[in-house]
Order: structure tokens, then C-alpha cells, then sequence
């Protein structure tokens, strides 16, 4: 909204400062009183407020300008407003910006100045509105996903997590296999188990097995159960994970790793519902909702042998692809500060290393970087160094990676710029909102 207000009782005040701005594409209006600009106020919105601070002749105080200053803010607090005074008194400066004023600038003001502050006000109002309107998007969203599901404890904040969930809400009352696909430690067991509770089996048992954490010759009655005396070592019976997933949810993990004999036999359950104990010819029937996950490529599998096609075709009815977790980062500081469960305080140094760090490891790597700086910095602010992460060149847990811009860089970029946020912001390669929380960082004022 590039609307300014300008709040001067000189004629020409107004009319130079609305000139100027007009230059720049930027709509002013000016209101000569304090009364006649609180008016404007209630009836057209604005992105910045620019005001005097002394009205009445022969007054020099600045108190009629704190008083609108204030009156501003008790109504419109994320408002901005810049204070314009030819009787520049440094206490008064400083209180009105230590209660929220974006600026403090003596009349004759420097055009060049003031257009750099007015402009990165305007752009910072709508990052700020734009910022808003996602949170209240995504907030919405969450909450028709809540309403319609039971989000089984799962934290995120991103759009494709959302969507993810909604694709996997409606396939879940489906009684048909699923498979989950995505890299190790994003995830896939949590949407197993937010699958089963919004199933029809969802009061049944959640059984899971990692196919790729047995040997080869111990999957099949790992799944199938076996009796006494079928292999050397099984002095008595056991159930498998079959029976006793019967009547709720079997979750097999790394499905790529199942031997081919072990494929056979897990076809055919999955189409009849029969199958047989390792070492028993007694045909038995369960009733299971088969949801599988890998994060192989199991099309590559099927065309080099290694993984039979029919078997694919069974289980891929459905997929849900689970991003890593570099490709939904507003998932990054949810789930940060979930791990933390209130046992620490993410420093604003941190967050940023966290956004800016690769996640190989994904979600599990997360996890174990929030839990080691938790342990380490015994319950006070967590900064990078307690973090441990490694940039991607294995540095020695620099967490800044190549593409982050150095101080001098950023300071480089804004002096070229002008002092322009956004063609700085563009010049380097980022958002709006990154440079300001960069600017921040480094001390670097607009």
C-alpha cells in the first residue's frame, strides 16, 4: 500500500513533501491538523504516516507531536510513523523511538534520505501484511485439516506438508495399500501413523517393521510368524507381524529390501489375505491395511530385477511422496522448537543457522542437532556453535554456507542500492524479509 499521510501544518511542508513523493509513484495525502489527520485516518488506509511535531505558533515543545504520536499508535500500533521537526530535541527522539517511531528526521530533511526510509518502510508494511496473510492462510488451513482429521501429533507450518496431509487424509479411509516415499529420516513413519488414525482401522494395533534392519533369512518369519522347530533356534512358536497387525495397520518400512522370496509370499497376502508360518502348511487369514515406504527407487529396482513388478503395482496404488526436508523449511523452526520442548531458547543467531543449513540428515538430523545444543547449553540460549551443524563443505560446524552473504557484502549491496531495501535485497539474491533479518543480525541500519 503505498499511501503516505502527512500530518504538517505549513502549506508548504505538505506540498514539497507531496510532490516528492508523487515522483516516486507514492500516493500522499496531507492533513493540515493533528484533528484533520487522525480523521484521514479513520476513513482511508495507509502504509506510513509522516508528522510535525509542533502546530500552534511559538511552540517548540514537541509535546503536540508526542501527543499525536501516541494517539497514532493506541489505534493503529503497526502503523509507521516518522517524526519531522525543525526543533530536533535528542530526549524526545529518543523516547519516541524507544515507543515505536520508525524515524526521527530535522527539517530541511535530505530528499535522498528521506525517499530511502519512506520506501523501505512502505516495502517493510507490505512484507509485514504479506507475512501476515500467510500465517492466517496457513493457520486456516491447519485448523480445516484439524477439523477434518487427527493430525496424529504432527508439527508443521509449510504448504507442502499441508497439502501432503490432505492428499493422505483422503486416501486413508480407502482400505488400500500406500506407499511413502522420501528420503531417510523425513519422516514416513509419521504419516504411516496419521494414515492409520484417520482409517477405519484406526482402533486396531499400528505394527511396523523396518525390512532394512533384519538379515535376509529372518524377514520372512519376521512377517509370517513361524513354529517351533522351523529354523535352528526356534524352540517354540511366534507370531508375525501379520497376525498381530490383524485388524489394524502393518507399516513396512524400506519395502526395497525385501528378499524376493519373502516379495512372493507378500503378494499374495496382500491380494487374498492367506498366508502360512515359516515351517507350518496350516493356511491362516488376517484382515490388514498394508502401508509400505522406501526411499529406493523401486521403478529402477523392478527394471534391474531386483524388486517384482506386480509387487510394485500392488503396492504403489498409492503414493505420498514426503519432501525432504531442505524442500519445506517452514517446517525447520516448528519443529526446532518443538524438539525443545521449552528446555532452551532459540538465539536469533540460531534460527538463521538452522533456515540456512542443508539437512541432509532431514528431520532425524534435526532433532539430533536441537537435542545436543539443548544438553549443551543447559537451558539457556542456544547460539550456532552448540548447534554442531557443518556448512557443505564439512567445516568444522561453520554454520554459515557459501551462499549466505557476508556484513560487507550486505553492506556493500545496500550502499548501492542506495539505501534501498528491496534493490539491495534483489541484487543479493534474497527476500525482503531475509535481508532485514540479516540486517539485524549484522547491526546494519536501513
Amino acid at each position: 500500500m503505498r499511501r503516505v499521510l502527512i500530518i504538517d501544518d505549513h502549506p508548504g511542508v505538505g506540498q514539497a513533501l507531496e510532490l516528492l513523493l508523487s515522483l516516486h509513484d507514492i500516493e500522499a495525502c496531507v492533513a493540515a491538523s493533528p484533528a484533520e489527520g487522525l480523521a484521514l485516518l479513520e476513513q482511508r488506509p495507509f502504509g506510513l504516516v509522516i508528522q510535525d511535531m509542533n502546530f500552534s505558533a511559538d511552540t517548540t515543545s514537541g509535546e503536540e507531536g508526542e501527543a499525536l504520536f501516541r494517539a497514532i499508535r493506541a489505534g493503529r500500533p503497526d502503523l509507521p510513523v516518522i517524526l519531522l521537526t525543525a526543533w530536533t530535541r535528542l530526549d524526545t527522539a529518543v523516547a519516541l523511538v524507544k515507543a515505536g517511531a520508525a524515524d526521527y528526521l530535522a527539517k530541511p530533511w535530505d530528499d535522498a534520505k528521506l525517499l530511502a526510509t519512506v520506501e523501505n518502510l512502505l516495502e517493510l508494511g507490505e512484507a509485514n501484511r504479506e507475512i501476515a496473510a500467510l500465517r492466517e492462510a496457513r493457520a486456516a488451513r491447519r485448523q480445516a485439516l484439524a477439523r477434518r482429521h487427527d493430525l496424529a501429533g504432527l508439527v508443521f507450518a509449510s504448504d507442502a506438508m499441508a497439502g501432503l496431509l490432505e492428499l493422505a487424509g483422503q486416501v486413508a479411509a480407502a482400505p488400500v495399500p500406500v506407499l511413502i516415499t522420501g528420503p531417510n529420516g523425513a519422516g514416513k513413519e509419521r504419516i504411516a501413523a496419521f494414515v492409520h488414525a484417520n482409517s477405519a482401522a484406526r482402533d486396531g494395533p499400528f505394527v511396523a517393521l523396518n525390512c532394512g534392519a533384519l538379515p535376509a533369512d529372518l524377514i520372512e518369519a519376521e512377517l509370517f510368524g513361524s513354529d517351533s522347530g522351523a529354523y535352528t533356534g526356534a524352540a517354540k512358536a511366534r507370531v508375525g507381524r501379520f497376525e498381530a497387525a490383524d485388524g489394524g495397520t502393518l507399516f513396512l518400512d524400506e519395502i526395497g529390501n525385501l528378499p524376493l522370496a519373502g516379495q512372493v509370499k507378500l503378494l499374495r497376502v496382500l491380494e487374498t489375505g492367506q498366508f502360512e508360518r515359516l515351517g507350518s502348511s496350516r493356511t491362516r487369514q488376517t484382515r490388514v491395511r498394508v502401508l509400505s515406504a522406501t526411499n529406493a527407487d523401486l521403478r529402477a529396482m523392478v527394471r534391474a530385477g531386483g524388486f517384482r513388478e506386480d509387487l510394485f503395482y500392488r503396492l504403489n496404488l498409492i503414493e505420498l511422496r514426503l519432501p525432504a526436508l531442505a524442500e519445506r523449511r517452514d517446517d525447520v523452526l516448528p519443529l526446532a522448537e518443538h524438539f525443545l520442548a521449552g528446555r532452551a531458547r532459540l538465539g536469533e543467531a540460531a534460527r538463521d543457522a538452522l533456515l540456512a543449513h542443508r539437512w541432509p540428515g532431514n528431520v532425524r538430523e534435526l532433532k539430533n542437532a536441537v537435542e545436543r545444543a539443548a544438553l549443551l547449553g543447559a537451558g539457556g540460549e542456544i547460539t550456532p556453535a552448540l548447534l554442531g551443524l557443518e556448512d557443505a563443505q564439512g567445516g568444522g560446524g561453520a554454520w554459515r554456507n557459501l551462499d549466505e552473504p557476508s556484513r560487507e557484502a550486505v553492506a556493500a549491496a545496500l550502499a548501492a542500492a542506495g539505501g534501498i531495501v528491496s534493490r539491495a535485497a534483489a541484487q543479493l539474491g534474497l527476500s525482503r524479509q531475509a535481508l532485514y533479518r540479516r540486517l539485524e543480525r549484522y547491526g546494519i541500519a536501513p
